[in-house]
């Protein structure tokens, strides 16, 4: 069991998986070695992705592993690799 307290948070709307967003994700990874991404509603209404596919998107644009999906909320982690550095 992963007890975590407290976890940075970036939301994906409506503007999608911007590089804004794709640079935020990689800033709080190399601070903290771990995220949490909220798929917010809208952007599930404006995109046809399935929430594998967008941990999936976000893992290899960021260089990291996907923890765990839970409901929209997905948490990410630095590579086991990269937490060594």
């Amino acid at each position: 069991m992963i007890i975590l307290l407290d976890i940075k948070t970036v939301r994906i709307g409506k503007r999608g998986i911007s590089k804004e967003t794709i640079e935020e994700i990689k800033n709080i990874l190399k601070k903290y070695g771990i995220i949490k991404v909220k798929i917010l509603k809208n952007f599930r209404d404006l995109y046809d992705y399935k929430r594998e596919e967008v941990a999936k998107i976000l893992a290899k644009k960021t260089n990291s592993q996907i923890v765990e999906i839970r409901g929209f909320t997905i948490l990410l982690s630095k590579k086991k690799k990269d937490l060594v550095s």
